[in-house]
């Protein structure tokens, strides 16, 4: 974009875009190219000079930890993704005394791979399934790992210059359709993902909300049934042991609630492999996926009355199954809650993509780095220049 295109967009004067520019020109973080359009055989002067960001000013780093396996993901300062691996790990082993080492030493090698200096990564975000403690640094259960309090943050922190911050993953869903589309995920609203587990995450009034220690929006592990089936958390009843893959499997193979889910064969291809079995008129297949939708309409009446979202967004594996548990998740809904509570509600489908937490965690990543520079650049007008936070 030119100067004088900032300036219109932006309502600056010329002198202040000029000022602001050129101290980002001489920190490195905007660059200068020429125009590269078409002029006039006889046009006089120079091709327009244009500014552009510098993708090579930083690079951040997305971590997303699920059951035997950590994706990982390294944008530039321009936002865009440039370097990608899956490295896997045997979760029935993983526990706070061996995970951080694998952790740290896939990073590393990911960035020695990537064959950037380390210095240059500012940002690390993390997203973990499961429930994860922002304030201790930790994922303090996931199906992902043995055990439970898994230090992240810190181990990251100690063995890198970067900052560390760590989410649930479903949080980063929901930075990731803010990001996408500010026009329609903005305000209030909610997204409720159907897979392994179920999962939550909260914007409100224009701001991912996580709670006083990132574990708000749990709604998979809030209870449904008092006493009921037997959850992947160990408790019984909670909303997650009707919806999740597991829940879907026990319901179909006639199991009793009390089953064990890790005693269960879940795979990735489980929903898929149920949907093919309803669409064919499996009676107990839809069956199973019409009690999960009796259970989704009353965990999503209990956010109506509790948040008031404008809008629900569902989305997860589990969702491909959605035709077939709308109509009892709709009947449930107006069993639980009177229609003044529930009139304005707006629900978006949304078909799984599991780019779709990467894609939160470097837009999260990067709306951090943003401030941190703002902090930078005023140091540039004291002499005073520092990417570091």
């Amino acid at each position: 974009m030119a100067r004088i295109d900032l300036g219109r967009a932006t309502q600056l004067s010329p002198a202040t875009i000029t000022a602001i520019t050129s101290d980002m020109l001489e920190e490195g973080l905007i660059v200068g190219i020429d125009a590269d359009e078409p002029r006039a055989p006889l046009a006089r002067g120079r091709p327009r000079s244009l500014l552009a960001i510098d993708g090579s000013a930083a690079n951040v780093i997305s971590v997303r930890i699920s059951v035997n396996r950590i994706d990982l993901a390294m944008a530039g300062f321009a936002g865009h993704i440039f370097h990608s691996r899956k490295v896997y790990y045997d979760a029935t082993l993983a526990d706070r005394g061996s995970f951080p080492a694998t952790l740290t030493d896939a990073v590393r090698d990911f960035v020695a791979a990537a064959g950037i200096d380390p210095e240059s990564v500012l940002e690390i975000g993390v997203a973990s399934q499961g429930i994860v403690d922002t304030n201790k640094g930790e994922v303090v259960w996931s199906p992902a790992f043995a055990g439970r309090d898994i230090p992240v943050v810190g181990p990251l922190q100690e063995a890198f210059s970067a900052r560390v911050t760590l989410s649930n993953d479903t949080n980063m869903i929901t930075e990731a359709l803010h990001w996408s589309d500010p026009e329609r995920y903005s305000g209030t609203f909610a997204v409720i993902m159907v897979d392994y587990g179920v999962g939550m995450g909260l914007f409100l009034d224009d701001h991912l909300f996580v709670g006083a220690s990132g574990a708000a929006a749990e709604i998979g592990h809030a209870n449904h049934i008092p006493g009921g089936a037997r959850c992947r958390c160990g408790r019984s009843g909670c909303l997650e042991a009707y919806l999740a893959d597991y829940a879907l499997l026990r319901m179909t193979q006639n199991l009793p609630d009390f089953t064990d889910p890790a005693s269960m064969t879940v795979t990735a291809n489980t929903f898929e492999e149920l949907h093919e079995r309803a669409e064919a008129g499996d009676a107990q297949v839809i069956g199973a996926l019409l009690q999960a939708g009796t259970a989704l309409g009353y965990g999503i009446a209990r956010l109506l009355a509790v948040i008031d979202p404008a809008r629900i967004v569902l989305t997860g594996a589990g969702i491909r199954a959605y035709p077939f548990m709308e109509k009892a998740m709709h009947t449930a809904l107006e069993d639980a809650l009177v229609e003044d509570l529930r009139r304005s509600l707006t629900i978006d489908v949304v078909p799984w993509n599991e780019d779709f937490i990467r894609r939160g965690l470097i837009a999260q990543a990067m709306r951090r780095l943003d401030e941190t520079l703002v902090i930078a650049t005023r140091r540039v007008r004291t002499g005073r220049s520092s990417l570091a936070p």
